[in-house]
């Protein structure tokens, strides 16, 4: 009875008892990874040889899926179909190409973690019997500038060393230790990675050819296998698979995750990147200009001017002009460059020409050179004059 009469005079006096609320805390924001920048896909030119490597301050993409169309003929190279740097890194087009010359082999491109960078080197022809040089590990290399508007993408996350861009979907960033002249397109059929762990290993068939005259040893690469623990795969179940090592081959396997490759805009080949770092090529055809300070230079020294070296020339050729009868045609510069050069002449050579003068000028005597007898007798005694 109490407990209702206390309940009327709190109604009455207008309060009001609530049970107490839960707090409750709002959910997590779960952060979104930005989505990749679109994807420039471009025809490439590759060199004719081994181009020199660059540093790159951040991780290829992962890998595209561009399925090989059939060989058009039965020497084709397929060739690209993997990342190369443009100031970005942009999708290098596949496509199948004939040897730009007669037993010219393809070489992959390379890739390298090496500290806070990217070693890059291109792919590109090689002629026969060239063995491809990898950077050497003392190389030091100056990160290559963007392009004007290109945000840097995340740094590569895994071992230091070769590697090959991680398969199709994977998280960006990481990075598969591949050997050396692994071709990228091996793991395009691969489970796209979250984590560092998937790697790449060769399987190696050496042949043995022996006979009477000599041993041959020759190993061949035709498949490799791409291993994958659970924590790594986006799955979560490991990964273990042999797939072939040509590319065109491994580019035309089925992929788990189709990211496909866009189609250039344009058909017109791109050539090659070149560093923004590279030292300049001398022109052997060219010679470098120097600006020098004028000097006063003398008539006849090395760094006269070249009028002066012409009216040297016409003032040798004046005597034998005139000895031929014919007129020669004399600048003000000329003449003044005589004067000078007729000025700058020694004693002894002015003495010289004049004893030649009298016998090149003399005029002819009438009896064709034979002296007269009374002149002979009066220069054989000369004394008899009076």
């Amino acid at each position: 009875m109490r407990i209702v009469l206390f309940s009327l005079v709190l109604l009455a006096g207008g309060c009001v008892i609530q049970a107490p609320r839960e707090a409750i805390e709002p959910a997590p924001m779960r952060e979104e990874a930005a989505p990749p920048p679109p994807v420039v896909s471009v025809y490439e030119e590759p060199p004719l040889s081994e181009p020199a490597p660059i540093a790159v301050g951040w991780a290829p993409p992962p890998m595209l899926v561009e399925v090989p169309p059939p060989t058009p003929f039965p020497y084709a190279v397929w060739v690209g179909g993997y990342w190369v740097w443009q100031g970005n890194w942009v999708w290098a087009h596949g496509h199948w190409m004939a040897p730009p010359r007669a037993q010219y082999v393809w070489v992959h491109p390379y890739y390298e973690h090496r500290g806070d960078a990217v070693i890059f080197i291109n792919g590109h022809w090689s002629a026969p019997d060239v063995a491809f040089v990898p950077p050497a590990p003392g190389l030091v290399l100056v990160v290559e500038p963007a392009a004007a508007g290109v945000m840097p993408g995340p740094r590569a996350m895994g071992p230091e060393g070769c590697f090959v861009p991680a398969p199709p979907g994977s998280r960006r960033g990481i990075i598969v230790p591949a050997p050396m002249g692994t071709a990228p397109a091996v793991v395009t059929s691969a489970p796209p990675v979250v984590a560092v762990g998937m790697r790449v290993t060769n399987n190696i068939t050496n042949i043995r050819n022996t006979n009477t005259t000599n041993v041959t040893n020759v190993t061949n690469v035709t498949n490799v296998t791409i291993v994958a623990p659970p924590a790594a795969t986006a799955n979560g179940r490991g990964f273990s698979s042999s797939v072939p090592a040509a590319p065109h081959l491994a580019a035309a396997r089925p992929a788990v995750v189709q990211a496909r490759a866009p189609e250039p805009v344009s058909k017109r080949p791109v050539a090659p990147y070149v560093s923004a770092h590279a030292a300049p090529v001398a022109d052997a055809h060219l010679r470098p200009v120097v600006a020098r300070e004028s000097q006063p230079v003398h008539a006849g020294s090395a760094g006269s001017a070249q009028p002066e070296h012409r009216a040297q020339r016409e003032e040798r050729a004046s005597p034998k002009a005139a000895a031929a009868g014919t007129p020669v045609a004399r600048t003000p510069g000329a003449k003044t460059a005589a004067a000078k050069t007729a000025a700058a002449k020694t004693p002894a050579a002015t003495t010289a020409a004049a004893k030649t003068a009298p016998a090149k000028t003399a005029p002819a005597h009438p009896d064709n050179g034979k002296a007269h007898k009374p002149d002979a007798k009066q220069d054989a005694h000369p004394e008899a004059r009076p």
